[in-house]
């Protein structure tokens, strides 16, 4: 289950930038998932509870938001949802010609501090980071 590798990359990640900013902890973490990405989003859910586990992260929730697959064709210029499995032939010239404008995303789109040890009030931080 690679989903596990992505927690952890997502943990450390948000863990590092917890310490450069001096932050208590982590309340919520989002991400954005592609739906052509291949995480299963409930799978990530699971393994980012564990792998927050003795962290800066430890009781933080994840919050995931999916970004369907859109295709878009060069030569008429028409765009598209791929849908799973993903359509990559226009509809419009039936060209093959096509590039996936998203769908692929693994993001963590924002995090929200803890702006005390025991506090639940929320400091916004990140602009995104790919992981």
């Amino acid at each position: 289950m690679h989903e596990m590798s992505v927690a952890l990359a997502v943990v450390d990640q948000v863990e590092r930038a917890a310490r450069s900013r001096g932050a208590h902890g982590v309340r919520d973490v989002h991400v954005e998932i592609g739906e052509l990405a291949g995480v299963v989003p409930d799978s990530l859910g699971f393994c980012f509870e564990l792998a927050c586990a003795g962290t800066a992260l430890e009781g933080a929730a994840l919050h995931t938001r999916s970004v369907p697959g859109r295709a878009r064709c060069a030569p008429c210029g028409r765009s598209w949802d791929t849908g799973l499995p993903p359509d990559m032939v226009c509809a419009g010239c039936r060209g093959a010609a096509t590039e996936l404008v998203s769908g692929r995303e693994l993001r963590i789109a924002e995090v929200r501090w803890a702006t005390g040890p025991d506090s639940p009030e929320y400091s916004n931080a990140t602009n995104g980071e790919e992981t």
